[in-house]
């Protein structure tokens, strides 16, 4: 009996061995073709084939149609946190003592850009001050470079609307914190060296020296927004001459950011007439929902916030299901390839630089980068697009998103111009640096790609790590330090300083426990020296769970006592 149950025991450690074994040689990251067998099309008889081809068209025209109203979403989401962030973004800008710290004018880029959900009106209102002499150019430069990590949250939170299937997460938050986790290990190297050298601010003088800049031309095209524009404004409009009278008048303004009567202020460009009108209303209210109510700002943009959040949900939901739909059998395989395929011979390692054209290029046209890859965030999640082609065409969205802030520069008043073309093509030079460090050598290219799929496969196992880490990477990082630097720079660098050495320290350990264990005592080969709750999530995922059992239990006694009566 018991040799019986030793050879049981032996067999079953046998299949756990070999099943784990299996599941470590798939790669949940690879892009799969799950290839149906499906009839040919010449297989097919003209009714079916009619059948399937309008199928296909109502499919892709709904599509379509929930795209835009996700691309609409966004744009709901965005005039919404600049309505509540409003007030604090201005509150933010004005502390020039804190700007002058490089660290401090990170993070407030991070949180003035994540609290509005829009780096190109970041931008816009730092290249207003610069211009306005509110900020000199210089320490602008730390705060541009916030902004691009600020910008990447509306991925992470479309991210969230794919949680519902573990793997499509995985893959869907991976594609989202690729952007940040490549703008964080850029600003990791530029902003030292822009603190040492002045790097961006010597190069971008001379080049604006050497440039003969006159700002006849104040057109922007903006593809994207002709075409959703008219649907926002029908339920609300921004005042963006408010948010930056609101960032450059010290003493503040009166000016709401909802945009309420359209003849208010006419025909002038000087800051200093508009921000300070004389008349609080005017003859005709503009024609959006919102101007017709007396709800404050924050009001508004709490309803707004609510509304494009289950919008964005909805969308996405359609948008998951009609692209499974689609992209079925050979089709499927067709598109996969097409999109994530190299080109032949020798010429295969020039297509992620054409991939970073294209990202380029798109986001130039649409001029909102955070659009762009919060549509490719949903494909990857969905397995049509892999991480590694993803990442070529993020660094283009960063690059091509520059565009919008080149325009801003050029829109101004001819003794401004020098002053915001500085600031806009410090934006463009960090994006271009950053592509030259971490694309053109290979295995520069790994660093980004490994931490967001170690993201991803975290968030895989412990799903509330996603918007911890939104929470946390946006918003508590950011507040903490800007805070930390209101206190004064002794005590800044008193907390700091041995909060980033240890850090380093963990960082370096880490990758010498996977590259080179025999190099460190048998003592750190592993965290195991330190407590569970130190180097796990187990503990507090333990935690949730019962506080989540607790919750569901109390409601279903709630709901017998409810019987009961």
């Amino acid at each position: 009996m018991e040799l019986e149950n030793t050879t049981k025991s032996k067999d079953e450690s046998t299949i756990r061995e070999n099943t784990q074994m299996t599941l470590e040689k798939v790669d949940p990251w690879a892009v799969t073709l799950n290839l149906e067998e499906t009839a040919s099309w010449k297989e097919l008889s003209a009714a079916k084939r009619a059948k399937l081809l309008i199928s296909i068209v109502v499919k892709t025209i709904i599509l379509l149609a929930f795209v835009y109203f996700f691309i609409c979403a966004l744009g709901f989401l965005t005039n919404a946190f600049q309505l509540l962030g409003g007030e604090t973004n201005a509150k933010i800008f004005k502390e020039n003592e804190v700007v002058s710290n490089p660290v401090a004018g990170l993070m407030i880029g991070v949180l003035a850009t994540a609290l509005i959900q829009s780096s190109s009106t970041t931008i816009s209102i730092i290249i207003a001050m610069a211009g306005t002499k509110t900020i000199p150019v210089k320490q602008t430069i730390p705060i541009i470079m916030g902004s691009n990590i600020g910008t990447t949250v509306t991925n992470t939170i479309v991210s969230l609307a794919q949680a519902g299937s573990r793997e499509e997460f995985r893959k869907a938050f991976g594609a989202a914190v690729i952007h940040d986790v490549f703008n964080w290990m850029c600003v990791i190297v530029l902003l030292p060296l822009e603190v040492a050298s002045g790097y961006l601010f010597h190069l971008t003088k001379e080049l604006v020296e050497s440039i003969d800049v006159s700002s006849s031309s104040k057109t922007k095209k903006d593809l994207l927004k002709t075409i959703t524009k008219p649907f926002i404004r029908l339920f609300v409009q921004i005042d963006k001459k408010a948010l930056k009278c609101k960032a450059v008048h010290i003493n503040g303004t009166t000016r709401s950011v909802l945009k309420r009567w359209c003849d208010k202020i006419k025909g002038t460009s000087n800051l200093g007439e508009t921000c300070f009108p004389q008349n609080a209303t005017g003859n005709n209210r503009c024609k959006n929902l919102f101007a017709f109510t007396d709800l404050s700002d924050e009001e508004v943009g709490i309803i707004l916030t609510i509304v494009a959040f289950l919008l964005i949900v909805l969308c996405l939901f359609v948008v998951v299901k009609l692209l499974n739909s689609l992209f079925k059998g050979t089709m499927a395989s067709l598109v996969k390839r097409f999109i994530n395929a190299d080109f032949p011979g020798k010429l295969g390692c020039v297509t992620g630089y054409v991939a970073i054209l294209i990202g380029t290029g798109m986001t130039m046209v649409i001029q909102s980068s955070s659009v762009f890859t919060s549509t490719l965030t949903p494909l990857v999640g969905v397995g049509i697009v892999s991480l590694e082609r993803m990442y070529p065409l993020t660094i283009g969205a960063n690059i091509g998103t520059t565009v919008t802030g080149i325009l801003a520069a050029l829109a101004v008043s001819e003794s401004e111009v020098h002053l915001t073309l500085q600031v806009a093509l410090c934006h463009l030079f960090f994006n271009i640096t950053g592509t030259l460090i971490y694309y053109p050598i290979p295995f520069m290219r790994k660093p980004p790609i490994y931490i967001a799929k170690g993201l991803g496969n975290t968030t895989a196992q412990y799903r509330w790590f996603a918007v911890l880490y939104l929470i946390g990477m946006f918003f508590v990082l950011p507040t903490a330090v800007f805070g930390l630097s209101l206190a004064g720079p002794l005590t800044f660098m008193a907390v700091g300083i041995p909060l980033l050495t240890i850090l380093v320290i963990v960082i370096f350990v880490n990758i010498l426990q996977v590259k080179a264990p025999k190099c460190l005592p048998r003592k750190l080969r592993n965290w195991e020296l330190l407590p569970l709750w130190l180097h796990s999530l187990e503990p507090y995922d333990r935690m949730i769970g019962k506080f989540m059992c607790m919750q569901c239990c109390k409601n279903c006694q709630d709901e017998k006592q409810i019987l009961k009566r």
